[in-house]
């Protein structure tokens, strides 16, 4: 279902953009204990290279993060003691142009883009990219099943990526 004016009355489509703003607010305070919070147990966070792949266990991915990976990357920029994490980026995220599409009312895939400013040393820096969620609202809240995150240019070669997209 990709009729946007249709989208804006389901309440589940409100729900499921709601919870990716708020994911990215979290994100841009650098709150990566609540982000881990929005996880399902068994959620994966990819950022693949190739932007066609769709077997991300068998293709090369910036990030491919089930939930101990997970939790091992937050500790990694919540300790200090990475370079990356000493002087990390100050980012400002916008994610829009929702569709989403969805088999029932628990489990919904939201497609967005979104553009983040890094700003470091002086310098701004953009990423721009296509994301995928999915969703389960199912009792408990909304938890992040699976997030994609395709950047525009990621075949390219990719510097200053010490922060979570």
């Amino acid at each position: 279902m990709d009729d946007t004016n249709a989208l804006l009355t389901q309440p589940v489509f409100a729900q499921a953009v709601q919870f990716i703003w708020r994911e990215a607010e979290i994100l841009d305070r650098k709150d990566y204990r609540a982000w881990l919070d929005l996880w399902s147990p068994n959620g994966f966070y990819v950022v693949p290279i190739d932007p066609l792949a769709t077997d991300f266990a068998a293709t090369l991915n910036y990030a491919y993060d089930d939930h101990h990976m997970r939790e091992l990357r937050v500790q990694r920029l919540s300790s200090g003691y990475s370079p990356s994490v000493t002087d990390a980026a100050r980012t400002v995220r916008t994610v829009s142009r929702f569709t989403m599409s969805s088999d029932s009312v628990d489990m919904v895939d939201v497609r967005s883009a979104q553009v983040i400013v890094a700003y470091k040393r002086g310098v701004s820096t953009l990423f721009a990219a296509d994301v995928e969620h999915r969703i389960d609202l199912s009792d408990g809240g909304p938890r992040i099943v699976q997030k994609v995150v395709r950047l525009i240019d990621s075949t390219d070669a990719l510097n200053a990526i010490g922060f979570l997209l």
